[in-house]
């Protein structure tokens, strides 16, 4: 979940690598640093904390050369300190590494290092890389030798970069597992690294993806991929089509502020090209789905973690009321421990922003190695979970960049209710004229949503009410208790108050016990099958004294009246109604968290890209 930048070139690599790691910041971190090779030496310069200080600190004391390495790092072992932060130097100053993921062998490694006299100088199990290719060097090999042998001998899910002052002309990386990505740019006479690709979008787009157990070999003018048994590998080059203004705030006060609004384009996006509204059908290419393959799916596992599961969760309704075929979703972290029945016939569907959570890839390994249909929706173009899946459903979103994922929620809910739409269709499920109606439907889902963006004034004055409390109740029922959990996840990993959704009809059984006047309570309820169902809930928490904040449909009087105050959507189809109930909780997460002054973007203890268990 760290970011990771290197250069190889005639350039001067200091200022590369901290432009692209400023780029990589919102993958959450706690320290950073930069190391280049100078003659025939290694600088390092890092330092707690965030970029800025690293950038008050190479100004201090100036440092340049090629080529180089960056990292920005998220503390797994070892205190968040300049002493642990990376690049680390091994005890000869020949080899320095930065790493994504965790060397699980590090305390065995660390003993045989220790024995032999090696000095550790920090505490993190990153270490133990710079140490064992050193020890490797000196056993007779030459410096791509040695990382080879090193890459081999770590295990866990690892992402590492290694440069010699033996061999100055390179930087050799790999990809061990599930960390994270590498993504190695192309240039003219120079050649980039990164985990992301908005760290070197504004040099090159042109751009190969490191796949698990290789290694890359990368000079100013070559780039030789090999598995770590040293068999050449021809890899595949893409053009990224993203522009690098995306990856820019513009007019917007945050990322996630700017995110929340762009998902009217995004949700345009990810339904282009996949509607055909004239024939009423849905298309969906890259999924690779046949009537055959459609026809024996006995049962759908959904996986995915954080707000992604919440998105399966609505997916589960559409999926089982539109085609009728069972799904249940598993968190990707219990997935592979609940031994799963899984088969020929069983689809394991993982939803992920990035396409690098690790417990997410762990999930679908399992689905693979039971004999399962792997499929995935995915934002991040090449990322290792689209590239392992036999079929795809990409997002369409562009780069997300606040930590607090809001687009790559609502495309995979209309991702979702096509996947839903085309399987009724191939298996026989659906009459025509519901699918039609149904893939109609879809046509409002943009303008809708803008709809609701458009109210964001509104919504800001509801979060001024509400920017003290120091608890909130999230209720929803039906298709939308998902977004009851959804809603209280936005508050709080942006806003540090205490947040819970519950589904609204077990209020009874338990949380009603916290309600009174200091106790606010939020109601999602739209016009859907469940309203009078929600109006009996609001009616429970009036009674008690709660403050309500409801989610409602223009025009609902009765709501209306019971609230204290009402975030309005306009109509819409009920399967589709999440799409438009989720956008005022984005946005009165969001101005809450501005209210109080706090880091929007980059909120404490959080990552974009969470690469280890």
């Amino acid at each position: 979940m760290c970011g990771i930048v290197g250069y190889v070139g005639p350039r001067d690599a200091v200022s590369i690598i901290l432009n692209g790691l400023k780029r990589l910041e919102y993958r959450g971190y706690d320290s950073a640093g930069v190391a280049v090779i100078n003659g025939n030496q290694i600088e390092v310069r890092r330092d707690a904390g965030k970029l800025s200080q690293l950038i008050d600190l190479v100004g201090k004391s100036p440092l340049q050369g090629a080529p180089g390495i960056g990292h920005t790092r998220w503390a797994t072992h070892g205190a968040p300190s300049a002493r642990n932060a990376h690049p680390h130097v091994g005890n000869t100053g020949k080899v320095v590494v930065v790493h994504n993921g965790i060397v699980e062998n590090f305390l065995e490694i660390k003993d045989e290092m220790m024995a032999e006299g090696v000095n550790f100088l920090s505490e993190t199990d990153t270490e133990t890389i710079v140490h064992l290719a050193e020890h490797h060097q000196a056993a007779g090999v030459n410096f791509v030798e040695a990382a080879r042998r090193t890459f081999k001998q770590i295990e866990g899910a690892n992402v590492v970069l290694l440069m010699s002052v033996d061999e100055p002309d390179k930087i050799v990386t790999a990809r061990i597992g599930n960390a994270g990505g590498v993504v190695i740019g192309l240039g003219e006479n120079e050649n980039f690294i990164a985990s992301d690709i908005p760290a070197i979008l504004e040099h090159t787009r042109k751009v190969i993806f490191l796949e698990s157990r290789q290694m890359a070999i990368i000079t100013r003018d070559s780039v030789r991929i090999e598995t770590l048994e040293g068999v050449e590998v021809s890899p595949e080059i893409h053009t990224i089509a993203w522009d690098a203004v995306a990856a820019e705030k513009g007019e917007y006060r945050h990322f996630m502020q700017k995110e929340i609004h762009e998902q009217v384009r995004a949700l345009t996006d990810t339904l282009a090209g996949r509607v055909d509204f004239k024939a009423g059908r849905i298309r969906l290419p890259e999924l690779n789905l046949t009537p055959e393959i459609a026809k024996r799916i006995q049962r759908i596992y959904i996986t995915a973690c954080g707000t992604a599961a919440y998105a399966g969760m609505v997916g589960k309704y559409l999926i089982e009321k539109i085609a009728r075929i069972p799904v249940e979703v598993v968190i990707g972290s219990e997935f592979r421990y609940s031994d799963p029945i899984v088969d020929e016939n069983t689809v394991v569907l993982a939803i992920s922003q990035s396409g690098e959570t690790a417990d997410t890839l762990a999930a679908m390994e399992e689905g693979r190695r039971k004999g399962g249909i792997i499929w995935s929706i995915v934002n991040a173009i090449g990322s290792q979970a689209m590239r392992v899946s036999d079929g795809i459903i990409a997002m369409q979103t562009g780069p997300e960049i606040g930590v607090a994922s809001t687009k790559a929620f609502t495309a995979p809910l209309v991702d979702q209710y096509m996947l839903a739409i085309l399987l009724a269709d191939l298996r026989g499920t659906i009459d025509e004229k519901t699918r039609k109606a149904l893939v109609a439907d879809l046509r409002l889902v943009p303008d809708l949503a803008g709809r609701v963006l458009d109210t964001e004034s509104e919504v800001e004055k509801v979060a001024h009410a509400l920017k003290d409390i120091t608890g909130c109740l999230y209720l929803g029922r039906g298709i939308n208790m998902p977004i009851a959990y959804e809603g209280a996840l936005k508050l709080k990993e942006i806003s540090y108050i205490h947040a819970e959704g519950y589904p609204a009809g077990e209020m009874k059984h338990g949380p009603i016990a916290l309600i009174d006047e200091e106790m606010p309570v939020l109601c999602i309820a739209p016009k859907d099958p469940w309203h009078e169902k929600m109006i009996s809930q609001i009616q429970q928490a009036k009674a008690r004294g709660g403050m309500v904040i409801a989610v409602a449909t223009e025009g609902d009087e009765l709501i209306k009246g019971m609230a204290d105050h009402v975030l309005w959507i306009p109509e819409a189809p009920w399967m589709l109604s999440p799409i438009l109930t989720v956008l005022p909780l984005q946005l009165l997460a969001y101005h809450i968290a501005a209210i109080r002054g706090l880091d929007v973007d980059q909120p404490r203890n959080l990552a974009k890209s969470v690469t280890v268990e």
